[in-house]
């Protein structure tokens, strides 16, 4: 009998490569994608689809075209919802209402008197409440009264924005999904995670630790030879690094380490407030008004951008305050004004490796993942750190999402067939590093707010 079987099961196996086969070289029609991939992220979120037979991964635009969609969700007082890039565009004339950074929050509790917590309710510009069991939630005023919305239900929005963005491209509803999640986020965090897509009414397949999906979407899991790999995410607000072991398609996360509080958002205030006090020293004139200020901020993100692949730029701006009015930033000194930032992402690298008890020598490939990493400094810090150039064959804001997508396609039995990575939970706890200023503002924001209460 226990033969039997056996022979059943590899004439199965058979008959599964032999289909793919025929796919590929026949030009058979490829089975309609049934799972998503999406990266519900603090800054930004994606969704992407594995296409059988090729293998290849899409990543799906909204109808703005955009692929990273800001995890952004605003409430007008009427009680209309606006997400992504158009909650952004609002954000400064209804800062009460526009929700971002919500990923923070998700299945967490804190007490009443968490410092954290307290320098949290500072820093946003919305109200932040814990209801009786320490969740928090944002409580949002509407015409109507006082609407209370929790962090699953921010990012269950974000998810029901990609959903429908990707049945415009595909014709049909995706109602699974295989979904991101930090490294470190705990098993009811995870959960949490997963509530989101539950809510968006999708059925979860899996969730995936980012810096897997990120090795997944290198194809390291199919890669001999490779063992240690160290993967450095830093996006809008957050830099994390993890060390993963490889073998055999199963990941283990060795360790882990990072800066909540250091991303591509506080390189931008640097350059921001540099140039508010240019405006100052040109024109002696303090900059207030809120469209100036949200102006400002959206030309040095696009200025950041371009100075990725160029020297230097020109920020052009037309502000009410002082007019029509240029600056010409360049890239050594956008490194100088966050000189100090971009030097603190070394330490919690040198940590990570320092908890899996491993050399830089020992490191088999190095993954940049989040937007910023595409910043020539950052780059330039990574592989002097490690002596050797990391992997920047794939665009690291759709890294994560690439691989959530290829895990999604191998689980809905895509061709070619392949075998799932498979992820072994971690008992390491992430260890967290800021800056001297970043501590002192932390204290100052948790003070204040302690006074206020």
């Amino acid at each position: 009998m226990a033969g039997s079987t056996g022979s059943l099961l590899a004439f199965g196996i058979f008959v599964l490569l032999l289909a793919g086969w025929l796919g590929q070289k026949y030009g058979l029609p490829p089975p309609p994608p049934k799972i998503a991939g999406i990266d519900l992220g603090t800054t930004y979120s994606s969704i992407g689809i594995y296409h059988a037979v090729t293998g290849d991964t899409i990543i799906l635009a909204d109808d703005l075209g955009k692929k990273s969609v800001p995890s952004v969700v605003a409430f007008l007082p009427n009680g209309t919802v606006i997400i992504g890039t158009r909650a952004v565009e609002q954000q400064e004339h209804n800062p009460k209402r526009t929700i971002y950074d919500a990923k923070r929050f998700i299945g967490r509790n804190f007490e009443k008197d968490n410092q954290d917590f307290l320098a949290d309710q500072k820093r946003y510009p919305f109200t932040i409440k814990l209801d009786s069991d320490g969740k928090a939630f944002f409580e949002i005023p509407l015409d109507v009264g006082v609407k209370n919305v929790y962090p699953e239900e921010i990012g269950a929005l974000i998810i029901e924005y990609l959903k429908s963005a990707a049945a415009k491209h595909l014709g049909v509803t995706l109602g699974q999904v295989v979904i991101s999640c930090p490294a470190e986020f705990n098993e009811k965090q995870r959960n949490f995670t997963a509530k989101a897509a539950e809510i968006a009414e999708m059925e979860v397949r899996r969730v995936i630790s980012e810096p897997t999906a990120a090795a997944l979407a290198y194809g390291l899991h199919k890669k001999q030879g490779v063992e240690n790999v160290v993967v450095v995410d830093l996006g809008g607000g957050t830099l994390d690094v993890s060390v993963l072991w490889l073998q055999g398609g199963v990941f283990v996360t060795q360790s882990m380490a990072g800066n909540n509080r250091l991303g591509g958002q506080d390189f931008n205030e640097r350059v921001q407030k540099h140039i508010i006090e240019k405006i100052a020293e040109k024109f002696g004139k303090t900059i207030n008004d809120k469209e100036d200020i949200q102006q400002i901020r959206l030309e040095v993100e696009k200025g950041k951008i371009r100075l990725t692949s160029v020297p230097s730029t020109t920020i052009s701006l037309n502000l009410k305050t002082v007019g029509k009015w240029k600056y010409d930033l360049t890239r050594d000194e956008f490194e100088k004004l966050n000189e100090d930032l971009l030097k603190s992402i070394e330490l919690p690298i040198a940590a990570a490796l320092e908890d899996a008890n491993l050399d830089t020598a020992d490191v088999d490939e190095i993954v940049l993942v989040g937007g910023s990493t595409q910043v020539p400094a950052v780059r330039k810090i990574v592989g002097r750190f490690f002596k050797k150039s990391a992997n920047y064959g794939v665009d690291p804001e759709l890294a994560v999402v690439t691989g959530a997508s290829v895990q999604a396609g191998v689980i809905g039995g895509g061709w070619p067939l392949q075998v799932a990575a498979m992820e072994l939970p971690s008992k390491r706890r992430k260890r967290h590093f800021f800056t001297e200023q970043q501590k002192e503002n932390e204290q100052d924001r948790a003070t204040t707010t302690t006074k206020e209460l």
